[in-house]
């Protein structure tokens, strides 16, 4: 006997019933059908069944312009504008923000499908109604440092594919959980340090001449910018306000101690790190490619103030193939000025930031790279990448590994400006051997109900 499954329950069904369906069903594929061209992909559009849907998380200045398209998007029009992309949700905990979004979303996509009001972009408050989405495939984050890793966590432990922006993670102990979740759950994730991809390759380039001795045997790398850390002092404010309407304090804060609203708009909340978390992982990712030291290898962090001021602090890196990096600019070198490097060797030195890459001599740049010569992992477009990842599940050009193997480079000269002296790092341990005052910055105790 055939059965009829409905709502988890099963009917008998007779064989007259059956045939008489049947007969029904194949009438109606005989008959004339329209179908839009959207389904068909043509008229430019990729069939549905063919496109990443997609929700983003945080849609202020980094999130907004991915997802409708600013300067630092690199796509016209952002992830909107791609046809092999549906967004299908926006969440923030600012209701201007997330309803501006969903409108302009929506308008957009109105005009694209030739759908007036179109409605398919919905608006969420809390992130987890967006992770409880079966619909959604992957998720671009772009959060207040703090939220980064949980939220990565989270959406992978929910079946999503990330893509995340910096800092990625604000401690050690979280970026070892969002490598284990990744593993643990085989999600695609790509972390938002977008130099490895943009600029017309000019940090690939700068990196695979360095690598291949272009410059004879590397020394000395020029950072250009200050690392960070994770250093909340002190966790209370002086300054408690209103908070404004329309607004989640208690959401935003999330795994951070309560403390008052204080008008607090950014990032993060005043007084919580030292160093530069947000601009500097942009350039320690390249250092970090370039110099490519054995990741097990530990590292030394010489602290040295001579200005005895904040600013004037700098943190040299150690690195076990006898690579210094230091946290400053190279003297008199105008390259440099939107951060980047200065890679210095035993013939010559190479230059590059996001305008211009040079080499002194000049001639190194003239040289083309042979087929012999070694290359590194090559992406011409970064949420290109993380799509195409998706799609083949491919590691994307900044995984979790590599990602966070950056991060903690810069938390270990954070946690050396803080305590204000040099420190001894053992990457393979994730620790500071005997070092009980800079272990205790390797993580801190979120606030429930937000543990991981």
């Amino acid at each position: 006997m055939l059965m009829d499954t409905h709502m988890h329950q099963t009917t008998p069904i007779s064989r007259r019933r059956f045939l008489r369906r049947t007969s029904m069903a194949l009438a109606a594929a005989a008959a004339p059908a329209v179908i839009p061209a959207s389904a068909l992909g043509r008229s430019g559009l990729v069939p549905p069944s063919e496109r990443i849907n997609m929700g983003f998380i945080g849609v202020g200045g980094q999130g907004g312009g991915h997802l409708l398209g600013y300067a630092w998007t690199y796509v016209p029009g952002g992830y909107v504008a791609r046809k092999d992309v549906q967004v299908l949700a926006v969440c923030d905990v600012r209701q201007e923000r997330r309803e501006f979004a969903q409108k302009r979303a929506n308008e957009l996509y109105a005009e694209k499908l030739g759908q007036p009001g179109f409605k398919g972009v919905e608006a969420y408050n809390d992130f987890r109604e967006v992770l409880g989405r079966p619909d959604i495939d992957a998720v671009l984050i772009a959060l207040p440092y703090h939220w980064a890793a949980p939220m990565a966590i989270r959406a992978m432990r929910a079946g999503k594919d990330v893509y995340c922006e910096k800092p990625v993670a604000i401690t050690v102990r979280e970026g070892s959980q969002v490598i284990e979740t990744a593993r643990q759950s085989g999600r695609v994730y790509q972390a938002g340090m977008q130099q490895r991809s943009e600029y017309g390759g000019k940090f690939r380039l700068a990196c695979e001449l360095v690598r291949n001795g272009r410059i004879g045997t590397l020394k000395e790398v020029f950072a250009y910018r200050q690392p960070g850390a994770f250093y909340p002092q002190p966790w209370t404010s002086t300054v408690s306000k209103m908070v404004p309407a329309g607004f989640d304090w208690d959401l935003w804060l999330g795994p951070l101690p309560w403390r008052p609203y204080g008008g607090e708009s950014g990032h993060a909340l005043s007084g919580c790190f030292i160093g530069d978390v947000n601009w500097a992982p942009h350039h320690y990712d390249i250092i970090q490619w370039t110099v490519n030291p054995d990741p097990r290898a530990a590292i030394e962090v010489e602290y040295e103030n001579p200005g005895q001021q904040p600013q004037s602090a700098v943190a040299h890196y150690h690195y076990a193939n006898g690579v210094v990096v230091h946290s400053t600019g190279y003297p008199g070198e105008k390259v440099g000025d939107e951060g980047g490097a200065c890679f210095v060797g035993t013939k010559g030195r190479i230059a590059v930031d996001r305008n211009s890459i040079v080499s002194y001599p000049a001639g190194i740049l003239n040289q083309p790279l042979g087929a012999e010569d070694a290359r590194v992992y090559h992406a011409s477009s970064h949420s290109g990448n993380f799509l195409e990842c998706v799609r083949s599940r491919r590691q994307t050009i900044c995984h979790p590994e590599t990602a966070v193997y950056t991060m903690n480079a810069i938390f270990i000269g954070g946690i050396a400006l803080a305590l204000q002296r040099s420190v001894k790092w053992d990457p393979a341990k994730l620790e500071f051997p005997g070092d009980e005052a800079a272990n205790r910055l390797l993580s801190y105790t979120p606030r429930p109900p937000w543990f991981l």
